[in-house]
């Protein structure tokens, strides 16, 4: 298993995000209905990973969740993480019910787990991940499924749907769906 965390190589933002002839650090095209970024607010904003959610308009329930499971202080210490960050939309496609059950004090050692699951120690960028298919310890303590070998990058069953969202404490991975750790 390859852990992610070693991987030392950072590039610079440089208003293109295509890697090695493949794009993937943005394969939608930047498309702001999905994620909230456009490829110049990639570029441009910066902040803690938990300060960039709150202020995007995509990520109500993810801030949500990481404040009733208190690692909001987490998300905004040093770092570096890498957070693999569901939209409201992929919060959405849960059963009916999931998400207000998850938020409620008695569950919080699940929300918890689950949240977790989305963020890996480290800054691992799309470029770090081109032409790759490995696994990646998550802060929970399980591993994502990571492939970066075809268009796009996939976490488990979740796709990538912007990439390299720059933050002061690590990256943003927007993702379409919400990971659950196996039981």
């Amino acid at each position: 298993m390859i852990k992610l965390t070693t991987i030392a190589m950072s590039i610079a933002l440089a208003g293109s995000f295509a890697v090695s002839g493949l794009t993937i650090a943005d394969h939608h095209g930047g498309n702001k209905e999905r994620s909230g970024y456009s490829m110049q607010d990639k570029a441009e904003k910066k902040g803690t990973i938990a300060e960039i959610a709150a202020n995007n308009g995509s990520f109500g329930t993810l801030v949500a969740a990481l404040d009733a499971a208190d690692l909001v202080d987490v998300l905004n210490g040093e770092g570096p993480f890498t957070v693999f960050a569901p939209t409201d939309e992929a919060f959405a496609a849960l059963p009916a019910g999931t998400v207000e059950s998850l938020l409620e004090p008695a569950n919080r050692d699940q929300l918890i787990a689950i949240l977790t699951y989305h963020v890996v120690s480290g800054k691992v960028m799309s470029a770090d991940l081109a032409g790759q298919q490995l696994n990646a310890d998550t802060v929970e303590g399980s591993s994502l499924n990571i492939d970066a070998t075809g268009y796009g990058v996939k976490v488990n069953d979740a796709s990538v749907v912007t990439a390299d969202i720059e933050a002061d404490n690590g990256v943003i991975h927007v993702i379409d769906k919400v990971l659950i750790p196996s039981a």
